[in-house]
């Protein structure tokens, strides 16, 4: 039996099938030169490449936008898993550590929920390697810099495995010195106070329409990028957080602040855990994901009793 020639030919444009599965992960040219740190005309040059390469267009051009042709999709599931395997034997190549795992998960969450829980992590998992980014920008997984990741969203990502980790809602919260000193007995009486804002937890007028009372612009709002600034604002006494009990567990435990409305509102978003579908968790990886399933899980129980 004659044996098969696995050499890659001396012109394989790699370089233009690595924008081409750039832009087939992104959606754009645009997107793919960010992830590429290139131009989005360098990536359209090596894509016009690729096309010549192989004699056959992968996409249909319009203003802004790139459509792919079937042929593309075709292409794209042959060459995604040798693209895998070079990133894989790279790794190995640069010594990296097999029992290393990379987890993102949003800052307040990470700050809050996770950091009180760390101990029982460490305790249960001694020789796990973790290296913990904190961030609110979805993981591209395909650029292989993630194992796992915690999203803050409605669930519903077919590109993702996605596994629930904590259900979510969001409740009322000051501290004890703003109470008194608002003397804030009803909900009438918010229209003396602050309402702190966060771009991830924005939905007073929706909490305050399901209590009862109409925003009509009486009351002063402040506005903060981060859960965490608004809610260590409202520990300083500065205002009402609207925002997820899971990022004040200890605060409540303090009494550094207080719930305080029976209100709850649900905004359709929960604490997800997630991570690539075309790819197989490491034995590490896998660690860490149980426990954390399996902490929240417990968690959830503790709270329906």
């Amino acid at each position: 039996m004659k044996e098969k020639n696995c050499t890659m030919r001396a012109n394989t444009p790699l370089k233009a099938i690595v924008c081409f599965d750039a832009v087939m992960q992104t959606g754009s040219a645009l997107l793919a030169a960010r992830q590429l740190f290139v131009t989005p005309g360098a990536v359209g040059q090596q894509i016009r490449k690729l096309e010549d390469w192989l004699g056959t267009s992968l996409f249909v051009r319009s203003v802004r936008k790139l459509q792919p042709t079937d042929e593309a999709f075709r292409y794209w599931e042959q060459v995604k898993p040798a693209l895998q395997q070079i990133n894989e034997a790279s790794a190995m190549v640069q010594g990296k550590d097999a029992s290393l795992v990379r987890l993102s998960m949003p800052p307040a969450f990470a700050n809050t929920w996770f950091a009180r829980r760390m101990p029982d992590l460490t305790c249960k998992s001694p020789g796990l390697k973790l290296h913990l980014s904190a961030s609110v920008t979805p993981v591209d997984f395909h650029g292989y810099t993630f194992d796992l990741a915690v999203r803050h969203f409605d669930g519903q990502d077919d590109s993702l495995h996605v596994r629930l980790l904590l259900r979510d809602e969001v409740k009322v919260y000051c501290s004890p010195e703003y109470r008194d000193r608002l003397q804030l007995t009803g909900v009438g009486d918010l229209r003396g106070a602050t309402l702190l804002y966060t771009t991830s937890h924005a939905n007073w007028s929706r909490w305050l329409t399901q209590a009862g009372m109409s925003f009509d612009g009486t009351i002063t709002d402040l506005l903060f990028d981060r859960s965490e600034m608004a809610i260590d604002a409202a520990r300083r006494s500065h205002g009402l957080v609207l925002t997820s009990p899971w990022l004040v567990e200890d605060d409540l435990e303090r009494e550094s602040l207080i719930q305080l409305f029976p209100y709850a509102l649900q905004t359709g978003k929960n604490y997800f855990l997630v991570h690539a579908k075309d790819r197989q968790l490491s034995p590490p990886a896998q660690q860490l994901c149980d426990w954390l399933i399996n902490t929240a899980l417990d968690i959830s129980n503790d709270v329906a009793e």
